[in-house]
């Protein structure tokens, strides 16, 4: 269901509802961050829900799809990591962003995720892809695997209290698919569930949308925390692992 920035207009000026200066705001917040009223959300067919995508230039589109929202499992096995962040850099990050992207990077968790070897390229890009308008990607990194193959992981990061938007993880992706024609795109999500606790998403394409591909939780502890019982148990999972 398509419609236009200008539509929001049209629509308060017939129902007699002041709008806020910034429009646009009004939208992202409903694409990111907020609930969409009972009103909205009961027209989407059964099972499915509405997420907002971008249709160009101050265009949307109202899509119906089985994963609007991205919530860590309850239950998930836990992984233990012994935890490589650099004290200093925990004492002062400023946000929970960038303590948790710290957190992946001084860990490497991104390659224990995937499995391939990636390096950090780009905090913050910003940047726009046709018929999307602008898009930002918490962090991007680019890898390599055993074969000579070449990966673009965008990640996107969220603190614990706030929503994973599969929207953001599908903008990542049609990111990758213009700005990167030449490498095998895999679209990361992580967000804290407490402050060592980490759970990881890889999302892969199903028809027009994403699903999620595989979850992860990783929990960061000090090296004498890990006990041999549980490298035991790891090691033992890891034989059962074809090659």
């Amino acid at each position: 269901v398509v419609f236009t920035r200008e539509a929001l207009e049209t629509a308060a000026g017939e129902l007699g509802v002041k709008l806020p200066k910034n429009l646009g705001d009004i939208i992202y917040s409903f694409r990111y961050r907020a609930r969409l009223p009972e009103s909205v959300s009961r027209l989407a067919p059964a099972g499915e829900n509405w997420v907002i995508l971008p249709a160009g230039t101050a265009r949307y589109a109202f899509v119906a799809t089985s994963l609007a929202s991205i919530h860590p499992r309850r239950g998930l096995l836990e992984v233990k990591i012994p935890d490589a962040t650099p004290g200093i850099i925990s004492m002062y990050a400023l946000t929970d962003e960038q303590a948790l992207l710290a957190r992946l990077r001084y860990n490497r968790l991104i390659d224990v995720f995937t499995g391939i070897t990636c390096y950090p390229l780009q905090s913050h890009l910003r940047t726009t892809v046709r018929g999307l308008g602008q898009v930002e990607t918490d962090e991007l990194y680019v890898g390599m695997d055993r074969q000579g193959a070449h990966y673009l992981v965008p990640v996107q990061a969220k603190r614990g209290s706030d929503v994973l938007s599969v929207v953001q993880v599908w903008q990542d992706w049609m990111m990758g698919k213009e700005k990167f024609t030449g490498m095998i795109c895999r679209p990361l999500a992580a967000q804290f569930m407490d402050k060592q606790v980490i759970a990881m998403f890889e999302f892969a394409p199903d028809g027009r949308f994403l699903k999620i591909a595989q979850e992860k939780h990783y929990r960061l502890v000090a090296p004498s925390e890990l006990t041999e019982e549980e490298l035991r148990q790891y090691r033992t999972l890891a034989l059962q692992q074809p090659a």
